[in-house]
């Protein structure tokens, strides 16, 4: 009984722990935005991520994180605010092929179920590169959202790839 026990409180375990380091967005900074005298403050906190099939491209995102002492422990479901700004930083290289609305980053949000995802298309006909923040639920998502859009331009001498020529069909 105890080893079943043991078992159960491992695979729930699997489930709260945060995505994989890989998938860890950069943090750049966080500001308090409810202080808060005997708990931790809740704050906005600021990320970057490159984009993982897409060289020359970042994306900066912000995300709420709830303060008290539910925040702190991670009991706290937090809020499905966000903002997303994307950029070409270089010249755009695709690594393979890619889908219409294909995940480039994920990460959980609460101790079970909540995420939040960026995910990426291709505008053809604008040789655009489109991402979309939003967070979800097992359950039931949420509206909340940002887009952003990063036009594939020329980078010194070389000419800009087509976003159209790497989707999958």
């Amino acid at each position: 009984m105890i080893r079943r026990l043991l078992v159960l409180a491992l695979m729930l375990a699997g489930f709260a722990l945060p995505a994989a380091a890989q998938d860890d967005p950069e943090l750049i900074f966080k500001k308090s935005t409810v202080f808060r005298l005997l708990s931790p403050d809740a704050k906005l906190g600021v990320y970057a991520i490159d984009d993982p099939l897409v060289e020359g491209v970042s994306c900066h995102f912000t995300l709420p994180e709830i303060g008290g002492w539910k925040g702190w422990a991670g009991l706290a479901e937090e809020v499905s605010n966000a903002s997303l700004a994307c950029r070409q930083i270089g010249p755009i290289k695709f690594k393979g092929k890619m889908e219409q609305g294909e995940e480039a980053f994920r990460q959980r949000r609460s101790l079970f179920f909540k995420k939040v995802q960026i995910v990426r298309g291709c505008d053809a006909k604008r040789n655009v590169l489109v991402y979309l923040i939003y967070t979800d639920r097992l359950i039931e998502g949420s509206p909340e959202n940002s887009t952003s859009t990063v036009p594939i331009m020329p980078w010194g001498d070389q000419e800009p790839q087509r976003c159209a020529d790497f989707l999958e069909e």
